[in-house]
């Protein structure tokens, strides 16, 4: 006979993990590869700017029409094709190769402000990208360790982008086109993936025994309740123990 999980047990953690909600990985390689081709037609046309500009442009077009293909949605798609034709062109405007990356430093250092700025406000967005994942809403924010798990976890995200910035910043400064490239994959999707596997163990860790996980959002009201309960259940033991 088969054994089930007596009334009022919490269901079995998930096996996913945040890369299995999340993602991430894929699009990040994807994103690596207009960088690689810039720099590449930059270097066999002799620095040549607009080599590197066509090159990244087409090969953007090229992963864009991939990812239709294989069905990823056409917003995401088309925001990773905007975004290499406006470093393109950021590029063409100032004349300057190395601020073919100035989009993507600028972008990392929104991106630290943004994500330090919902850990503040108590809206961790690692917390609202799972929950948009699992189709929670924002049903996770009246699960007070689920909240904190995941202030927890933002600021891993937040500590990528700026260490992004960090190592940017200066290459962009110098005019170290090459350099920039390398870093920029070096720093994607190798960091993608680290993120994701630190940020779920900083999630996992945070969380008291017994929690449900990140499926099953726990009120504050249901928490508090839970141990009121086990003494009236305890109390009630023993009046009829007495008798």
């Amino acid at each position: 006979m088969t054994s089930t999980p007596g009334h009022g047990e919490p269901p079995p953690q998930p096996t996913e993990s945040l890369a299995d909600l999340l993602g991430g990985r894929r699009g990040a390689v994807d994103a690596t590869l207009p960088p690689v081709a810039f720099a590449a037609g930059w270097l066999l046309g002799g620095n040549s700017l607009a080599g590197g500009v066509g090159a990244a442009v087409v090969t953007g077009a090229a992963v864009a029409g991939w990812r239709l293909r294989r069905g990823d949605r056409p917003r995401s798609v088309l925001v990773g094709l905007f975004a290499v034709c406006v470093a393109a062109l950021v590029a063409l405007r100032t004349g300057r190769a190395e601020d073919f990356f100035l989009v993507q430093l600028v972008a990392n250092a929104a991106s630290a402000l943004a994500w330090m700025v919902s850990i503040a406000v108590r809206w961790p967005l690692l917390g609202v990208l799972v929950g948009v994942a699992l189709g929670q809403r924002g049903r996770w924010r009246r699960d007070p360790a689920l909240l904190r798990a995941y202030a927890r976890g933002s600021w891993v995200w937040a500590a990528t982008y700026l260490l992004r910035v960090a190592v940017f910043l200066p290459l962009w400064l110098g005019g170290q086109v090459v350099a920039l490239t390398i870093t920029r994959v070096a720093l994607t999707w190798p960091l993608v993936a680290a993120a994701l596997a630190v940020s779920w163990v900083v999630v996992r860790r945070s969380l008291p025994a017994g929690h449900p996980g990140l499926r099953h959002p726990v009120s504050a009201g249901d928490s508090a309740a839970a141990p009121a309960a086990e003494v009236a259940g305890d109390a009630a033991g023993v009046e009829r123990a007495k008798e």
